[in-house]
């Protein structure tokens, strides 16, 4: 049988493996652990290189990986990106990024909750934007700055958290580029 909300939403009736999923077969609960299951992975990956980082190459010098192009070099990175807030007094630079690190952290998971049904690739840009995002905001509210080691010549240097989030965001765009150029090309 079938639930009686079914037919009058203009559903098909669901089956019984369909159960916990909607009426299109998404299955939140499984795309939820999942989704978790990545960000905590990642996360995890970004502190694992992290504390790597902290014991071979804090008070060390930089070791070099491509002669004049790439080299690992331990930074204690007290400010954010770029240095945008390096004119801040410390006492007010840190609880500062922290908060604003909390609200960009929930509002990535509300828009990621506006886009749940979105394809696998949106979920992957979302989970590497929240992941970066989340491993950069633990390392500065319990170390009080974040370890970055990766510098590329004429670069900032940076670390794992920053290369999801570069990622991440850089997948969002394409894919709002191509969902634009898509919306086009049926008007």
């Amino acid at each position: 049988m079938h639930a009686p909300d079914d037919r009058a939403a203009g559903h098909a009736p669901r089956r019984p493996h369909d159960r916990g999923r909607g009426a299109d077969g998404y299955a939140p609960r499984q795309l939820l652990l999942a989704l978790v299951l990545l960000v905590g992975g990642l996360v995890g990956c970004d502190h694992a290189t992290k504390r790597l980082a902290t014991t071979e190459l804090a008070g060390r010098p930089a070791v070099t990986i491509v002669q004049g192009a790439v080299s690992l070099r331990y930074l204690e990175n007290r400010d954010s990106a770029f240095g945008l807030l390096r004119r801040l007094e410390p006492g007010t630079r840190r609880p500062l990024l922290i908060a604003a690190s909390v609200l960009a952290t929930g509002l990535i998971v509300a828009f990621w909750w506006q886009r749940r049904r979105d394809g696998w690739l949106s979920h992957l840009a979302f989970a590497l934007v929240l992941a970066g995002g989340v491993g950069n905001l633990v390392d500065r509210a319990f170390r009080g700055y974040v370890v970055d080691f990766v510098h590329v010549e004429h670069w900032p240097v940076f670390n794992a958290a920053d290369v999801y989030l570069v990622v991440g965001v850089g997948l969002l765009l394409l894919l709002q580029r191509r969902g634009a150029r898509a919306e086009t090309a049926r008007t």
